[in-house]
């Protein structure tokens, strides 16, 4: 596969996914991976299981303890929930069950995985996995690692002001058994979406972090001590209780000595772990080796210096139509409980009409965010023209058609009137959600090229990550509205670039969201807490 064509590779993971499949690919779910990764002969630290009852509004800062950070993990990444389907169209009928957790997932598989390295006097300094199947910590490596990690980020920050880090990883093979090379696409969008629920998760706990998307990937991964071609780390996530306006310091860049990977692992030693994912047979899956290798950072002068386009996105729709949306309301809400009321419907819309101060409400939440990454503007805007695209139908007060939504100043900016719930549906690969009973689809767009002009391959998964963290964004603000959303990548991109006229935007539909009120379903959820 050296000769693969990456820029193809990734065209086909928006326009052309039928390529990506082998003709004769059969999911061999009898040999499915775990959804969640199990090591064997480390050091286990139980956490706590008295987890909270609400989580209302944020904290007052203090110094996290043991308890503090079961909580974070758990809320983050934890297994949240049993849930228990009726398959009627089986035969014979049976019962498909599941643990979910509160970020979404693509055929709920969570092919992420958490680390933590954390600084605390209750248990020793360290790297440590999260066992959400047991709700533990794993000791991995024991040690200060302010150094190292510091180095290890292209963009320098100060961990020694943090009381730790966290880390989200994505494994190749947990979706990559059902979706084959499309996991690629998914796994991005997944990692956003836990990214998302973790940065929700600590401002509510009073936690300040910021997400590291450029790291020299090789010494990472040593320090966790994965195998590069099974794991990868997506994110990193400083973690402190310091109000911190700048994490970033540009000027510091420019004066530091060069440090390559090689140089950092040379500085520890490999660890060496049993871990268990029960599949007994793995698949090769040389197009997502190619991508981690093309997206890989071995050195602080191999990272890109990034020059954003300046300026808005271009408007095709100048003299349309627009509707001033009522204000807003953004009430403080219980996260913990609208994380539980947060599920993918499916089939379970059930249409119930809106007017169009929920829709406003749902919108300025969904886009109102104030994330900070490694890959900002300055001033805090996400770069390259991340909108917010709507089907509407049904919505007092608003005619039913395809909008542009503006956050500022808060408008819906007519693109094609009409009903166009047909049209995507027809759109949709798979008709897992009848879209005749939503009031809502939403899309995301964003750069058509994915930022590789920016960033280069790795610009990809940075922009689908970012996809996945407004998405999670928008799914919570649904549920806290009363109604959900049903992520979906199974669409048409083409034929919605081409509905919202997004081509001379030089943008892309990156996710598709329906969004409305449900009906009681064929499917059981307990939760899984005491």
């Amino acid at each position: 596969m050296a000769d693969m064509n990456l820029e193809t590779f990734v065209h086909h993971l928006h326009f052309d996914v039928d390529q990506l499949y082998p003709s004769d690919w059969e999911v061999n779910w009898a040999d499915a991976p775990l959804p969640y990764k199990l090591y064997r002969g480390q050091l286990e630290i139980p956490l706590s299981g008295h987890l909270p009852l609400t989580l209302l509004s944020r904290e007052a800062p203090v110094e996290p303890n043991l308890a503090t950070i079961g909580h974070f993990l758990w809320l983050a990444y934890g297994l949240g929930q049993l849930s228990q389907t009726f398959l009627p169209s089986t035969q014979p009928p049976m019962f498909h069950h599941a643990y979910r957790r509160f970020p979404p997932s693509g055929g709920a598989l969570y092919p992420s995985e958490l680390y933590v390295y954390l600084k605390m006097d209750e248990i020793p300094s360290g790297v440590y996995h999260y066992n959400a199947a047991h709700h533990r910590l794993v000791l991995l490596r024991e040690g200060n690692f302010d150094a190292y990690l510091g180095r290890s980020l292209i963009h320098p920050c100060d961990i020694s002001r943090c009381f730790g880090a966290l880390f989200v990883s994505t494994v190749f093979w947990k979706n990559f058994f059902k979706y084959n090379q499309f996991a690629y696409r998914l796994q991005g969008m997944d990692a956003g979406a836990a990214i998302g629920q973790a940065l929700e998760v600590a401002e509510r706990f009073g936690l300040e972090t910021t997400v590291c998307f450029q790291f020299l990937d090789r010494a990472v991964h040593h320090l966790l001590g994965l195998e590069e071609s099974q794991e990868n780390v997506y994110a990193v996530l400083p973690l402190s209780t310091h109000p911190t306006t700048t994490w970033f310091h540009p000027l510091a860049t420019e004066d530091r000595p060069e440090i390559c990977d090689g140089d950092l692992c040379r500085e520890l030693e490999p660890l060496q772990t049993a871990q268990f994912i029960k599949s007994r047979t793995i698949l090769p899956y040389p197009s997502l080796l190619e991508m981690q290798r093309a997206s890989g950072l071995a050195s602080h002068g191999q990272a890109p210096t990034i020059r954003w386009p300046v300026g808005a996105v271009p408007s095709d729709h100048d003299g349309a139509a627009r509707w001033k949306l009522p204000p807003a309301e953004c009430p403080s809400y219980d996260l913990l409980a609208v994380c539980r009321r947060r599920y993918s419907p499916g089939m379970d819309f059930a249409w119930c009409p809106l007017d169009a101060r929920k829709l406003s409400s749902l919108l300025w939440n969904a886009a109102s965010t104030s994330y900070k990454t490694d890959i900002y503007h300055p001033d805090g805007r996400l770069p390259s023209g991340f909108e917010w695209y709507a089907v509407v139908h049904g919505v007092k007060g608003v005619p039913d058609g395809a909008y542009a939504y503006g956050a500022e100043p808060h408008v819906l900016t007519l693109i094609a009137p009409g009903d166009h719930r047909l049209f995507l549906q027809q759109s949709m690969t798979m008709h897992t959600v009848n879209l005749s009973e939503v009031p809502i689809c939403l899309h995301l767009g964003g750069d058509r090229h994915h930022w590789i002009r920016e960033l280069g391959v790795r610009g990809y998964r940075i922009q689908q990550m970012v996809a996945g963290m407004l998405t999670q964004r928008l799914l919570l603000s649904a549920a806290a509205l009363g109604m959900n959303g049903h992520p979906l990548l199974g669409f048409d991109s083409a034929a919605c670039d081409h509905l919202y006229q997004l081509g001379s935007r030089g943008q892309t539909s990156l996710v598709q969201i329906p969004v409305g009120h449900t009906r009681a379903g064929t499917r059981w959820t307990g939760s899984l807490h005491s």
